[in-house]
């Protein structure tokens, strides 16, 4: 698999760093720089948008990432995520100040959208 097969759009569903496994979905794009680097936004639970950049290599895309919480907050943590092909990505992920005894979980399904 080579970096720019991982261009596009992924419905996602995940866990949240902690005991409880909040889950939650939502969007993840991914796109390259003009640096040929990837460079990625989340839209989670229609409310929270999350930035971030990364890099790939032998199927696996690594992603640092931040997002303003409460109080205007930045947060900021990386994602790991293990490409099985195109069309589907199996991540972890863990942020900074998140419960250090727990890693969140994200799935990755690609939108196939057709044109008419």
């Amino acid at each position: 698999m080579n970096i720019n097969e991982l261009v596009g759009s992924f419905n996602i569903v995940g866990s949240n760093q902690d005991a409880e496994e909040n889950n939650y979905k939502g969007r993840l794009t991914l796109a390259l720089d003009i640096n040929n680097r990837i460079t990625a936004k989340w839209f989670i639970n229609n409310e929270q948008l999350q930035k971030g950049t990364g890099f790939f290599k032998n199927d696996i895309l690594v992603i640092n990432f931040n997002y303003k919480g409460e109080n205007d907050k930045t947060f900021k943590g990386v994602v790991v995520y293990r490409c099985l092909s195109k069309d589907l990505l199996d991540g972890f992920w863990s942020e900074k100040h998140g419960d250090p005894l727990y890693l969140g979980t994200e799935r990755c399904f690609r939108i196939n959208e057709f044109l008419n």
